[in-house]
């Protein structure tokens, strides 16, 4: 489930001490809360635009309508209150403009949030303080706004107090500029002045209330997801079992993909079902943590939260899976496809030599990244369907492969696993020849309108050679170990990953894919390498993060496009 992610991790400041965790600016909040609270801004920046709105309509309109009465305070509504509004109300509209255009950093959203109620309560008093009001027994309309502002957005409280207080100070200002520039006569009493002039600064108090509920709540929601020495940050994925998060060691600052099947998921009511899930979910975390290949996705932790959340954590990686690749940029030619596919074989080959057996291998599963100084590095993901042939086929092991229905995905099934036969190393074999003919002719090696002919013509159709779907020329060698790998007979196919490997060694007589040219390829249509600052000589476009994925979906299901 590859997802765009920001460079930059989000920071997270964790100081020691009584009092625990502080805010030392937004972005100890999680992002995804950072990015509500943004989209909250803005909505209170259409809110108020709209405010603004109605008192216009009222003042030209209706009030022109109803020939101009005199208000209470023996006052009409001034042309110049009425351009104070309007300019307030396209104030608004921009101030909410901005805010959608910052969703790449909502923190400085949240910060010009809080002057966008500065700005706005120095428009708010002077319309109404046009002629200030000498009625003790009223409220300022500056008071609601100061009140409700720390509602919307998590800003820190010190923020929050001064942005507060910058607002009341707004009324006193209003009242010189009518005494000043505008020649009011105004001799309140010293009492009536102090009626007059606290409730906004006591609102500027209170607005604390509601600004320490806030930062309460994104401390709950800190600590909610703090899952072993990992603070979970953004979301990366969502699925019908649970989710992907990008994380950060507290102490490493390392980061890493935290993958998590929650209580709810696991709960369906059907005892088997659940208990597949739990075993496919250590299962992957056992194969990962006991393969050593560099091309193995890396496990650093696994565990089991206090609310029972299982979880554990990967290394996170920067790139795209096969099926993205191919899908964005087209096919690639026969040496790199070689390329890859050789460093999939140094993953499963060990896994083969072990006696695991992955069983879910596609394009999705073959990630392409960065890796140090090299590119065009493949990781294999996904090992929650593994089995171990080695190991002895008891009672359990029959229950637990049967739950469901078929495991797997169609459109790179091996007949022997339709069939529900034993699975071992050529069952890799056939699905990794099902990768090579999508890497060299974007393409299924069967087109079917659904899963079960899908899965039919896998059992009893000859493949086509990939050299006559395929628009670039395939050397002969490279399209007859492909045939040889889609053979319907396990026996007729390379043994494992290891003997594949050498084959597809034995094809790059013609030609190979070099690091000189991967680099090149990257810098086309990748983000170049951050340099020591943190930069980058050019924009981000498809960057991409992922772990394993295949957990988030249902147990069993057959899955993925047949057509």
């Amino acid at each position: 489930m590859p997802i765009g992610v920001n460079p930059q991790p989000p920071e997270t400041i964790q100081l020691s001490g009584q009092s625990g965790f502080f805010w030392k600016s937004q972005g100890t909040m999680p992002s995804d809360l950072l990015e509500s609270a943004r989209v909250r801004v803005r909505t209170a920046c259409l809110v108020i635009g709209g405010i603004w709105l109605y008192a216009l309509i009222m003042n030209q309109v209706v009030y022109r309508l109803l020939g101009q009465p005199v208000l209470s305070n023996g006052m009409t509504w001034s042309t110049e209150q009425s351009a104070l509004i309007a300019v307030g109300f396209a104030f608004s509209l921009i101030a909410a403009w901005v805010m959608n255009r910052l969703q790449s950093n909502p923190a400085l959203a949240i910060d010009l949030g809080l002057v966008f109620l500065v700005i706005t309560a120095l428009f708010v008093a002077l319309v109404t303080e046009w002629t200030p009001r000498r009625d003790t027994n009223g409220i300022s309309w500056l008071c609601l706004l100061i009140l409700l502002y720390p509602a919307i957005a998590p800003a820190s409280i010190g923020k929050i107090l001064a942005a507060a207080l910058a607002a009341a100070t707004m009324y006193p200002i209003a009242v010189g500029v009518a005494i000043i520039v505008r020649g009011v006569s105004f001799h309140p009493t010293p009492y009536e002045w102090m009626w007059l002039i606290s409730p906004p600064y006591l609102s500027a108090f209170l607005a604390i209330v509601p600004a320490t509920v806030i930062r309460g709540l994104g401390r709950q929601v800190r600590k909610a997801r703090e899952l072993g020495s990992y603070t979970l940050q953004e979301r990366l994925g969502v699925g019908g079992m649970g989710e992907v998060y990008r994380g950060t060691h507290r102490l490493l600052a390392r980061p890493a993909a935290l993958k998590l099947i929650t209580p709810s998921a696991l709960h369906t009511g059907k005892e088997d079902s659940d208990r597949v899930v739990i075993e496919r979910f250590r299962r992957e975390a056992e194969a990962a943590a006991n393969l050593r290949s560099p091309h193995t996705i890396e496990l650093y932790d696994f565990g089991v939260a206090d609310d029972g959340t299982f979880y554990y954590v990967m290394e996170l990686l920067d790139g795209l899976d096969l099926e993205k690749i191919i899908k964005r940029f087209g096919p690639v030619p026969p040496a790199r496809a070689i390329h890859l596919l050789e460093q999939a074989c140094d993953s499963l080959g060990e896994a083969h030599v072990r006696g695991l057996v992955h069983r879910d291998l596609k394009p999705s599963n073959l990630f392409a990244c960065r890796m140090g100084l090299e590119v065009d590095f493949v990781k294999v993901l996904d090992f929650g369907l593994v089995k171990n042939e080695a190991a002895k086929r008891s009672e359990e092991e029959v229950r637990l492969t049967a739950v469901g229905s078929i495991s797997g995905t169609p459109a790179f099934m091996a007949p022997e696993m339709i069939e529900g036969n034993a699975v071992g190393p050529a069952s890799d074999v056939y699905a990794l020849g099902c990768v090579a003919y999508w890497l060299l002719t974007g393409k299924f090696v069967f087109q079917a309108t659904n899963p079960t002919a899908m899965l039919v013509k896998h059992l009893q159709q000859p493949p086509v050679p990939p050299s006559v779907v395929s628009k670039q020329p395939i050397p002969p060698k490279l399209d007859q170990l492909i045939l040889d790998c889609l053979a319907k007979d396990p026996a007729a196919r390379p043994a494992n990953a290891v003997e594949l490997g050498r084959r597809l060694n034995g094809c790059e007589e013609t030609s190979q894919w070099t690091q000189d040219m991967a680099q090149r390829w990257w810098a086309q249509h990748m983000i170049p390498e951050p340099d020591a600052t943190g930069s980058t000589s050019a924009p981000r476009t498809d960057t991409t993060l992922s772990a394993s994925n295949a957990f988030l979906e249902e147990p069993g299901v057959l899955e993925g496009s047949t057509s």
